[in-house]
């Protein structure tokens, strides 16, 4: 392994971890996990259920919709764990750790992009709708992106420039149905799922 590679891998890692650590040490409740469990449930079988079509699967999609219910926190850690869970199933890997800062870092940016919105307008208005489905079909090449550096970080020796910047567009190409996936899912599941997860944040209390 080069120093690149190990560099890479260890900083992503890192990453990892010290998100996990910061929801650890919010003390989530009972309640806040509750909403988690049920998203990663849905997201994972979800994964499972499509694994057939290559990139279409719903875990972006309900990741962004926790991201948008329930915050940073929430998201980032619902991203993570529907990869190490759907993972057992699809199998696990040097690639698991990058799937879970994939969706967990877009569980985040979800959570930034939506955080100025009141939750009343979460629920009815169309522009924001629609301005995070934009944002959903984007999310199939950050998430690309992400896993694309683990690829090149496995390859950097022994590849040029010009083979790198072909690492990540071809990535981008196959990216594509990943971005269709996560425009129909996410249209589909965000008024059902948003609902719900609303309705339980306030019935609760739950903090995002």
């Amino acid at each position: 392994m080069s120093t690149m590679t190990l560099v890479i891998v260890l900083t992503a890692i890192a990453i990892l971890f010290v998100m996990l650590f910061v929801y650890e040490k919010s003390k989530p409740t009972a309640r806040n996990i509750v909403p988690v469990v049920i998203i990663c449930v849905i997201a994972s079988l979800g994964r499972i259920i499509f694994s057939v079509v290559p990139g279409f699967q719903p875990v972006t999609a309900t990741v962004i919709i926790m991201g948008i219910c329930f915050g940073k926190r929430a998201g980032f850690i619902t991203g993570a764990l529907c990869a190490l869970i759907s993972n057992l199933y699809m199998g696990h890997g040097p690639w698991t750790p990058w799937q879970m800062l994939a969706w967990g870092i877009i569980g985040i940016l979800a959570a930034l992009l939506s955080g100025h919105v009141s939750d009343e307008n979460k629920k009815k208005s169309k522009v924001f709708f629609f301005g995070m489905t934009a944002f959903a079909f984007i999310c199939a090449f950050i998430y690309s992106t992400i896993m694309d550096c683990w690829t090149v970080s496995t390859l950097v020796g022994n590849m040029p420039s010009y083979g790198v910047f072909g690492v990540f567009v071809a990535g981008w190409i196959y990216a594509i149905p990943h971005s269709i996936a996560n425009i129909m899912f996410f249209m589909l599941l965000y008024y059902p799922l948003s609902k719900m997860l609303m309705r339980l944040k306030e019935k609760y209390g739950i903090m995002a």
